[in-house]
């Protein structure tokens, strides 16, 4: 797998969500997820969606600590590009 972008986590994200979300536009890199209204619960829910859609497994612990979509991608690629 390349690289995971902030665009793929924004694709996934408004999948689990359903609709398009506004708050998911522009610059959120250091926007708490909370902000974006995604609480722990829908971080699982991403993290299984990022492992069934790019195939990798993740660590349990990956998405829930993740503060802001720049953590999380930062956690997921160290995964992907630890090999």
């Amino acid at each position: 797998m390349t690289t995971f972008t902030l665009h793929d986590l924004v694709l996934i994200m408004r999948a689990g969500g359903g609709a398009d979300r506004e708050e998911l536009e522009g610059d959120i890199l250091d926007v708490p997820f909370g902000d974006l209204g995604y609480d722990s619960l829908a971080l699982l829910e991403v993290t299984t969606r990022i492992e069934n859609q790019y195939g990798i497994s993740l660590p349990e612990d990956i998405a829930v600590p993740a503060r802001t979509p720049r953590e999380a991608i930062e956690q997921i690629n160290s995964v992907v590009h630890a090999d």
